[in-house]
């Protein structure tokens, strides 16, 4: 029965790769979402322009 404190030792060392992989999860994450929302922004900045110079392919 002396394998528990090994057992325990492999526990720790999965949970602490688990986190490591989380953060570089949501790291990830955060990054694709800032570049959606800059996708989106430029989306709406591009209609606006159309809006008020038309298409632009006029010339």
């Amino acid at each position: 029965m002396g394998t528990g404190c090994s057992c325990s030792q492999c526990l720790k060392e999965s949970r602490k790769a688990d986190e490591k992989r989380i953060k570089a999860l949501e790291r990830e994450l955060k990054r694709k979402e800032k570049a959606l929302a800059e996708t989106a922004a430029l989306l709406v900045l591009r209609k606006k322009a159309q809006a008020i110079w038309g298409d632009g392919g006029e010339e």
